[in-house]
């Protein structure tokens, strides 16, 4: 059962307005920042909490947050205009009808995204291969992919799914929190949630050669 959305969400995202952008609009990244700065990608930006903390740290880069579910972007959009980052513009897409520029993005985050476990949806995971091509066209040469999850088969997954579609490893961890690329880690709130539970977070950052 598909699950009702909040009450005035709809109005809620309205007054979040001026960090919206729509799918065909999200790579015109002069109107929507009034710069040539540096852009960077998350898709599934969830509730936001990893955004919000990216880009207060780094304000001299551009950051496009993607999200599908509406009332989850929404929730996003308001912590963003609360901290009122102008370095900030977010979607409610689908990755696929994104419309990016070729060689436009510098880096692209992918943060606790669905493992959709069964086999026979595993075309479906955001790092399958059919998606690492919709990444390459919009990365430019020597971009990266930093992925993380809390979830061992996805992450393997992951690794085997880089290296048949020709990527190169940058950085590799099992457990990101015990290692010394945790310095600077912006945690998501899934993130907090399963190392509280004690789930390691595995991350990978790659390039495509």
């Amino acid at each position: 059962m598909r699950s009702k959305r909040k009450k005035h969400g709809a109005e809620r995202l309205e007054a979040c307005a001026a960090f919206l952008t729509d799918p065909a609009s999200a790579g015109d990244y002069t109107a929507l920042f009034g710069n040539d700065r540096p852009v960077r990608v998350e898709i599934g930006c969830g509730k936001g909490d990893f955004i919000v903390g990216t880009a207060a740290n780094e304000p001299q880069v551009n950051f496009l947050a993607v999200e599908r579910v509406h009332d989850v972007l929404m929730m996003a959009a308001e912590k963003v205009r609360d901290a009122d980052l102008e370095n900030v513009r977010l979607c409610l897409a689908d990755v696929k009808d994104l419309q990016l520029p070729a060689g436009s993005v510098d880096r692209l985050y992918l943060n606790f995204s669905d493992p959709w476990p069964k086999n026979r949806h595993a075309k479906r995971r955001l790092t399958a291969r059919s998606f690492l091509q919709v990444y390459e066209q919009f990365l430019r040469p020597g971009g990266q992919l930093c992925f993380k999850t809390d979830n061992a088969p996805l992450f393997a997954f992951t690794l085997e799914e880089l290296q048949a579609a020709g990527w190169t490893v940058d950085s590799l961890t099992d457990d990101l929190h015990a290692s010394p690329e945790n310095e600077g880690n912006v945690q998501t709130e899934y993130e907090r949630r399963f190392s509280a539970l004690g789930f390691p977070i595995h991350r990978v950052v790659a390039h495509k050669n």
